[in-house]
């Protein structure tokens, strides 16, 4: 059960990849999300293009089922000349967890930063008490930052 492979999403992953947003938002917010609409938000990464303006998933793979995924989404910084680009959406099936799955995911997307030419770093937010995925986060090179998330959510 440890042998899995990372590749890029494709449109026939729409339906795990929701699955396990609905599941990860029961796990960190006690939230239930609309089918309808967390497999509309997922396609439309796909529809766009990968690398477009949306951003791009990363999937973990075992015997041809979607195991973990992430989501790469992208922030311009001036200050910088080039792009963050933001991990989110991670989740990793509770049978695969602590094997090295988001490790892998990880990586892929940190090589791929690095190869792009115009990334400038990797970034993510973390619940602040999910303190496993910061324990995890930390051990693959990523600090706290001095900032707070600040939000108006319009979909609420």
């Amino acid at each position: 059960m440890t042998e899995f492979t990372i590749r890029e999403g494709q449109l026939s992953d729409v339906v795990p990849i929701a699955r396990f947003q609905q599941q990860m938002a029961l796990e960190t917010e006690n939230k239930e999300l609309s089918e309808t609409l967390i497999i509309a938000g997922v396609k439309a990464v796909f529809e766009e293009g990968q690398g477009d303006r949306k951003g791009f998933y990363v999937v973990a793979e075992s015997e041809n089922n979607v195991i973990g995924s992430l989501l790469v989404t992208y922030e311009w910084s001036d200050w910088r000349n080039g792009w963050f680009w933001w991990i989110q959406s991670v989740y990793v099936h509770h049978k695969w967890r602590q094997k090295g799955v988001y490790t892998a995911l990880h990586k892929s997307v940190q090589d791929r930063s690095k190869k792009s030419g115009d990334s400038c770093g990797i970034r993510l937010y973390v619940e602040k008490e999910n303190t496993i995925a910061q324990q995890v986060y930390q051990k693959m090179g990523m600090y706290e930052t001095e900032y707070f998330l600040y939000e108006i959510d319009y979909s609420v």
